[in-house]
């Protein structure tokens, strides 16, 4: 494959280049100084240490965080861990400008940063040490394996390639320990039969060579009718350290969860809160949806001298998506929810249902180079990096949909009738109809992607850092249709070829030991997935990618010794060609759609006086449309200055934590807000009076308790939404509302050795 070809022969003559001019530097520079310690590789927001043994962060350099012109949040997974915080959307909550988003059936991840979401139709972008894992349907992650998650905000494509420009989200997995034997255990009850467990063992084998495996089991039943999960996940770890200068690591982890596909409830005359939230409107004979993923992560890292460092790394990552669902039709022509005549107390509504059956295969490998070089008086703290990838979606897809005659249901219809439109009474549900599904989508796609990347961060002084950068991407994509029932694939349908250079520039100043400010400005893209209408020759198109640029200035701070540090941040960021529907094309897409945000940030954490705990955040955004244009789901038209769906205004979160000692015994009580405002719950849709339809805002109580019997037992329980507060975290459509869950407890036994 030409292709291949061209990026074989480019990525070694460019890996040859680096680290012949590497190695010549780094001798010029440092051929006396003993090599670093591959132990102490992350620096935290106040600018000190965060131990993660063996392995230094890909995309980071050696520059520490408080010096990088771009606001970077950490949760630690100490703190989820008190807050019992077990699955990442709920981590996200107290994370500053992040929004919930349509979760597919409460089977992915899906979150805005800074107002964008990306494609609907797949999961939130976020990675895993550094690789990325939320290609394909991998379904919820869980926090058992979490040491911290970072969130890095702002114009990040330069580094990372092809994603959302509000930013991305950085998971370290926990990593062996060459010290200790570890054992960590904590079982769990809470309301709604929730059983849940957790485990962490961690094996020294020699003195450079250890193993630890984490992992966690969880079945519950919910507040929704007929609703079940179970999941379960595990990752095992080897670190070996064969020099002490080189590290060699490798990670699996496998995850499998089962659970009903279930799209929420549905607003009655524009109400969300009319209908019970424990009403479910699938299927209950359709059973679970059951998804599976493996991965690999393979990664070998070398010091060449204190200054100069290498990694290479290896990632792969398969993932399934199987089952059935009843879903509500979202089609007004054949939705008889929508006509209010003799249904205004009865609310037929009618059902697609769908059989899924989705693949992917997502193989990385990368390497990079990071050093510093001296110039005179100022230091380049440089970064030099390539990645290869191969992503493979398959999509099979049948399903049944009700006619357009759906819509005209009267109270003289007969049971038969409902069940020719797979209908149901929302008020009243009766369930038992399951229609045969028909062949609707065959499909593969495939994306063969390389990228370079650079970036040097320059000491011009003590206190004034200037970094430039920039990443030049390329990125085949190619989407078969493939005959309904067979194996076999027609010649590609679609196919594009697309080069991108994505520039970076910062500057940060360091005003005092406490204050700091900076500024940045990137570009990015992301590929839109899909295609348009067909062209002269009967082929169909792929999209033009999303274009961005974004633009950010803020202020670090570190005050009282370094006891509370943060950041505040404010930004902007346009995209283009967005997705819209084509007007010379009824039913189609087309790229022609532009959308704007702009906000203000404020994140803090550290100690209060009388020995308190605290982490802070808080986001103002302004994320809206600017572009005239129809909806493509829908078609409702959309204006300049309509909002963008599930980002509230404001939104924001507390957490406070407080130690308090009796002897060698240690009893910890906590407490959380988390406040998110009113946000609009479908896009472009507006009722006859000209008002959207919108999401209520809502505030979230939570309170923590847990004593340290002694070195060993720890017993823990918290109550969530303590005031019983029904609200709805996201929604996609006045007919796919996701309910929050209701006041619920748990309490927990954990056991350390």
């Amino acid at each position: 494959m030409p292709f291949m070809s061209d990026f074989r022969s480019g990525l070694l003559s460019g890996a040859a280049a680096v680290l012949a001019f590497a190695g010549s530097s780094a001798h010029a520079q440092t051929a006396d100084a003993p090599p670093a310690s591959l132990t102490e590789v992350a620096s935290a927001e106040d600018g000190g240490t965060i131990t993660v043994t063996g392995l230094r962060q890909q995309y980071r350099g050696d520059v520490p965080l408080k010096e990088l012109p771009q606001s970077i949040q950490t949760l630690s997974g100490e703190t989820l861990r008190e807050v019992n915080l077990t699955r990442l959307d709920t981590a996200l909550d107290f994370a500053s400008g992040v929004s919930r988003q349509n979760n597919f059936g409460g089977l992915f991840d899906a979150f805005a940063l800074r107002g964008f979401a990306g494609d609907e139709n797949t999961a939130s972008n976020y990675l895993v040490n550094g690789f990325n894992a939320s290609r394909g349907y991998g379904g919820i992650r869980d926090t058992s394996n979490i040491e911290r998650m970072e969130v890095l905000k702002g114009p990040s494509s330069a580094l990372f390639g092809r994603g959302e420009p509000g930013g991305t989200v950085n998971i370290i997995t926990k990593k062996p320990q060459f010290d200790a034997f570890g054992l960590n255990a904590t079982v769990g009850y809470g309301r709604f039969d929730t059983y849940r467990a957790e485990g962490d063992v961690n094996v020294p084998l020699a003195g450079n060579l250890a193993v630890r495996v984490t992992g966690a089991y969880e079945n519950a039943d919910s507040f929704r009718d007929f609703i079940e999960s179970e999941k379960y996940t595990v990752t095992p770890s080897i670190l070996w350290k064969p020099a002490p200068d080189t590290t060699v690591s490798y990670e699996l982890e496998y995850i499998h969860q089962a659970v009903p596909f279930d799209r929420g409830i549905v607003a009655v005359n524009g109400d969300p809160k009319a209908l019970s939230r424990k009403t479910f409107l699938g299927e209950p004979g359709d059973g679970d949806t059951e998804v599976e993923a493996l991965g690999h992560q393979f990664q070998l890292q070398h010091s060449f001298s204190r200054d100069w460092n290498m990694s290479f790394g290896a990632g792969y990552r398969d993932t399934s998506f199987t089952g059935f669902s009843s879903d509500a039709e979202l089609v007004d022509g054949r939705q008889p929810f929508y006509n209010n005549n003799s249904f205004t107390t009865t609310r037929i509504l009618s059902r697609q249902r769908r059989f899924r059956d989705y693949g992917t295969k997502d193989l990385v490998f990368r390497g990079e180079l990071s050093g510093k070089i001296y110039t005179g008086p100022f230091t380049h703290h440089l970064l030099v990096g390539a990645d290869w990838d191969y992503y493979k979606l398959d999509v099979l897809q049948n399903r049944f949909r009700p006619g357009t005659g759906a819509n005209a249901l009267t109270t003289a219809s007969t049971q038969a009738m409902l069940n020719t439109f797979n209908a149901i009474n929302v008020f009243n549900p009766v369930y038992g109809n399951l229609p045969a599904v028909g062949a609707f989508q065959n499909q593969r796609e495939r994306q063969y992607s390389w990228g370079v990347y650079f970036q040097d961060q320059i000491d011009l002084t003590d206190a004034l850092k200037v970094r430039v950068g920039g990443r030049y991407d390329d990125v085949e994509q190619t989407l078969n249709f493939r005959v309904p029932g067979t194996n076999g694939a027609l010649p590609a349908v679609a196919k594009q070829d697309k080069t991108k250079f994505s520039p970076q520039v910062g500057v940060s100043y360091e005003i005092s030991e406490a204050f700091s400010l900076y500024a940045s400005y990137g570009k990015g893209f992301r590929f839109n997935t899909g295609t348009g209408a067909p062209n002269a020759a009967g082929v169909s198109t792929l999209f033009e990618p999303e274009t961005t640029k974004s633009v950010e200035v803020g202020g670090k701070f570190a005050l009282f010794d370094d006891m509370l540090t943060g950041t505040v941040a404010l930004f902007e960021t346009k995209k283009n060609n967005v997705l819209t529907a084509d007007p010379a094309n009824p039913g189609f897409s087309q790229g022609l759609g532009k959308a704007r945000s702009r906000g203000v940030e404020f994140d803090a954490t550290g100690q209060l006086p009388a020995g308190f705990r605290v982490t802070i955040a808080y986001a103002y955004l302004d994320a809206e449309v600017r572009t005239a244009a129809a909806d493509p789901n829908f078609g409702f038209q959309l204006r300049v200055g309509d909002p963008l769906i599930n980002i509230p205004k404001n939104s924001g979160s507390v957490l406070l934590f407080k130690d308090i000692e009796f002897g060698e015994q240690k009893l910890t009580l906590g407490a959380g807000v988390n406040y998110v405002g009113k946000r609009l719950g479908e896009t472009g849709y507006r009722f006859p009076d000209g008002s959207f339809f919108t999401l209520p805002s809502y505030t979230l109580t939570r309170v923590s308790a847990a004593f340290e019997v002694n070195e060993h037992i720890r017993v823990s329980g918290e109550v969530t939404n303590l005031f019983d507060e029904k609200y709805f975290p996201s929604s996609y459509s006045r007919l796919w509302l996701t309910p929050g869950t209701p006041r619920s407890w748990m309490v927990r036994v954990g056991y350390k050795l």
